[in-house]
């Protein structure tokens, strides 16, 4: 199954149904009172939570969602039967905007959480409400109203407590694949990944946290070069960035720079949030370069490990631990 995060569709609440014209039919009774009963509404189009779900792919095809119409009403004061509701699964972490006036309409996170995108028209009046002292016998009724229309854009935000930065190839996947049981498409040339991946990493006592893996950025990503635009916006909810970089990069305070220039570009709020460095792929480095590798770069602590050896991966998961904990403290 493809990675696809964002839709375009929409939605169609159903008509409400006709109210009833209608009198009484009794014996001995030549004209009785109005009894035809109201119609019924029309279905919404609800979209709801379902975390078995992790990407928007089952909707990319489809470009209307309508509601049921209500049922119209019938005599003896019977009310027409409500348009059945039509649902709509998402993933969590999706955003829900009204395309021609770019509004959002809910930020859904939490399983079972549901936004009404699109309500159904209110079922027409029977006769029988139209009675009253002076007037008897009305021969008319309601027509339903028309349900709400509207054309949707849904956006995918990936919820992670940790997002890991780097240009193509720096690693990540790799070390995604050495902290959790995720199993991201790994191999030794740029552009491995095309798609987010998602790792939960277990910590011991119960605890865990979610680790995520975008696509490696390249110069231009806040511009959508590479569709980086896309991919930052799978960063934009972690709690904490892991910045990438590789250890044999004789320019990393460039790498380094370049990459914050290009957070700050998409999203200046990004360089709010802590951040760890990690220096990758160490174990082609002899002892006397590791202790030549900084300790912090910008006041940020630095990790250096080798997802191949499995050195320094403990020190990282904790440090990772320690960050989240005292910053959701904070």
């Amino acid at each position: 199954m493809d990675f696809v995060d964002e839709v375009h569709f929409e939605v169609q609440g159903g008509r409400g149904g006709k109210g009833c014209v209608s009198f009484r039919r009794e014996k001995y009774v030549p004209k009785g009172g109005p009894d035809g009963g109201d119609g019924g509404k029309g279905g919404d189009v609800v979209i709801k939570v379902d975390s078995r779900f992790s990407t928007l792919f089952d909707l990319r095809r489809k470009k209307l969602y309508r509601a049921g119409n209500g049922l119209h009403g019938k005599g003896k004061n019977m009310h027409g039967k409500q348009g059945k509701d039509v649902e709509i699964h998402v993933p969590p972490g999706t955003l829900v905007y009204d395309e021609e006036n770019c509004m959002c309409l809910g930020d859904l996170k939490n399983e079972h959480e549901v936004l009404i995108v699109a309500r159904g028209g209110k079922g027409g009046k029977g006769n029988a409400r139209f009675a009253s002292a002076t007037f008897q016998a009305p021969d008319f009724s309601e027509e339903g109203l028309p349900g709400f229309r509207r054309k949707l854009r849904l956006e995918l935000k990936l919820l992670a407590d940790a997002g890991l930065v780097g240009w193509p190839n720096a690693g990540k996947s790799t070390l995604l694949a050495a902290l959790s049981a995720a199993r991201p498409k790994i191999a030794d040339y740029p552009f491995t990944t095309l798609a987010p991946n998602l790792g939960v990493v277990t910590l011991g006592d119960y605890r865990q946290f979610v680790l995520a893996d975008i696509p490696g950025l390249i110069p231009g990503a806040h511009l959508g070069k590479g569709l980086g635009d896309r991919f930052l916006r799978h960063i934009e909810r972690t709690r904490v960035l892991i910045f990438m970089l590789e250890c044999t990069d004789d320019q990393y305070l460039d790498t380094y720079s370049s990459l914050i220039r290009e957070l700050k570009q998409f999203n200046d709020s990004l360089l709010k949030k802590p951040r760890l460095i990690v220096f990758t792929k160490i174990d082609v480095l002899t002892g006397e370069q590791k202790d030549q590798l900084p300790e912090k770069i910008d006041g940020n602590i630095c990790f250096p490990i080798s997802s191949i050896s499995r050195e320094g991966l403990e020190l990282l998961k904790k440090g990772i631990a320690v960050h989240l904990e005292y910053h959701h403290n904070a």
